[in-house]
């Protein structure tokens, strides 16, 4: 690990209104210090002008076949795209990005008593136990989610890391593609999921994350989900099924999604 990114790191501090309305009652999370080993997880802003490393930007062909988008609309499929094409088992469906960190599990370099997984991780030569905690409901929610949707897990976090937590989590093969930090764009300090370059209509794309800095680019395709770390009592999740029951049968998820807020 790069001795800048052994310090301390918080999460970018982003204020945004409350909405009302269904979707709104997940409040925006609030930013929180983290541990020297937190990079390896979420979308980070480092403290005392350290930099993180930022990801590679897609060269200038991707960048031109990703062109020609029109009212939030990607007219034309490339590729370019961080996805492949769509299934026929997925044909029709909406897309659903789903963020892992603090929206599906919460995970710790410390001990926890009753981690639902510790996952092994290296770190400059020596391995690491990190120990993760599931959120309430989440193996139904992935269940039901699964059914509903194209659901694509994108992430901030490491690969090392995110990959053998998701293999854990995700038994049944809800997800049908995985993207790590490489796959996010450095905007700002902060790794930003870019729904555009994914290649899917942004009319039929949803983005369900506990950070509203990694959807800063599309703030308007987003389902927010507070923050979580170890509550017990936490049912987010399952309240936020009738949701996406929903939003799985819009034609246009940007009107859904208005409906929902209440304009």
């Amino acid at each position: 690990m790069e001795s800048s990114v052994i310090t301390q790191v918080h999460k970018e501090d982003v204020q945004v209104a409350p909405k009302t309305g269904l979707v709104s009652r997940s409040s925006l999370k609030q930013p929180r210090s983290c541990n020297i080993f937190k990079a390896l997880f979420c979308c980070l802003q480092a403290q005392d002008g350290a930099k993180l490393p930022p990801p590679p930007l897609p060269s200038p062909s991707q960048q031109a076949l990703l062109q020609g988008q029109e009212n939030g609309a990607l007219i034309k499929l490339c590729q370019g795209s961080l996805l492949p094409e769509v299934t026929a088992e997925d044909r029709g469906k909406i897309c659903a990005v789903i963020d892992l960190d603090e929206t599906l599990v919460h995970s710790s370099f410390k001990p926890i008593s009753n981690a639902d997984f510790i996952v092994p991780v290296e770190i400059e030569g020596t391995m690491h136990q990190v120990y993760v905690l599931k959120r309430p409901y989440v193996d139904e929610f992935l269940r039901r989610m699964g059914e509903l949707f194209e659901c694509v897990l994108f992430t901030a976090s490491l690969a090392k890391y995110a990959d053998p937590v998701t293999d854990l989590l995700d038994r049944h093969g809800v997800f049908r593609t995985r993207l790590f930090r490489e796959s996010c764009v450095f905007h700002q300090g902060c790794y930003v999921k870019d729904l555009s370059r994914l290649g899917r209509d942004l009319h039929k794309t949803l983005i369900l994350d506990n950070s509203p800095a990694s959807y800063i680019f599309h703030p308007n395709n987003a389902v927010p989900v507070m923050s979580w770390f170890d509550d017990a009592d936490d049912a987010e999740l399952l309240n936020l099924l009738p949701v996406f029951e929903e939003l799985s049968q819009a034609e246009d998820i940007y009107a859904q999604l208005d409906q929902l807020r209440g304009h």
